[in-house]
């Protein structure tokens, strides 16, 4: 399942704001197992446990876009379509935050 989403800010704030979002959501919600881990300047793998899977999705930070994409097993497949709005939804809000400064390296 791939996905793309218009960001709006520099490269850099991106990241931020996908740094500041992994962390705040490795406290909130520790039962999940969120990780992260930067593959090179712009791509992240992003992970986590769900009723005993282990989800990973690679998140690319082009210059006007993130697009993220994430294999679905076959038992997650009906809940694809939440999935991807709950997805945007968390991105656009922490893009958000970066496009007014509210995060910072």
């Amino acid at each position: 399942m791939k996905h793309v989403i218009q960001h709006g800010v520099t490269q850099k704030q991106a990241r931020e704001a996908i740094d500041a979002a992994i962390k705040v959501y490795s406290r909130k919600f520790p039962e999940y197992h969120p990780k992260s881990r930067w593959l090179d300047k712009h791509r992240a793998e992003v992970s986590f446990k769900v009723k005993g899977f282990t989800l990973t999705a690679t998140i690319n930070v082009h210059p006007k876009t993130i697009e993220s994409e994430m294999d679905v097993p076959f038992l997650f497949l009906p809940f694809r379509g939440r999935a991807l709005k709950v997805i945007e939804d968390e991105i656009r809000k922490w893009v958000a935050r970066a496009k007014a400064g509210e995060i910072r390296a």
